[in-house]
C-alpha cells in the first residue's frame, strides 16, 4: 500500500503540466519545476500540452490579427 501512495504523490497534475508548458515556451520554467517534470512528468504528456499550446496560440495570433485589421478597416 505504501508503494501506490508513492506512486499518487509522483503524479504530475494536467494543471502542472500546462502552467510547466506555458513557463517553458517562454523561458520562465522553474529550476524546481523542471527538475520535478524530468523525475515525475510523463513525456508524452508534455509533448500533447506542447502541442495544444502551440495550436491555442497561433488561433490567438491569427484572431488578434484578424480583429486589429477589421478595426484597421483593412
Amino acid at each position: 500500500m505504501t508503494t501506490e501512495n508513492s506512486d499518487d504523490q509522483k503524479k504530475v497534475s494536467p494543471l502542472a503540466v500546462m502552467k510547466s508548458v506555458v513557463a517553458a515556451s517562454f523561458g520562465v520554467q522553474t529550476k524546481t519545476n523542471r527538475e520535478r517534470d524530468f523525475e515525475q512528468g510523463k513525456f508524452h504528456h508534455f509533448v500533447v500540452g506542447g502541442i495544444v499550446f502551440a495550436v491555442l496560440f497561433v488561433l490567438l495570433l491569427v484572431g488578434l490579427v484578424k480583429v486589429v485589421l477589421h478595426f484597421a478597416g483593412v
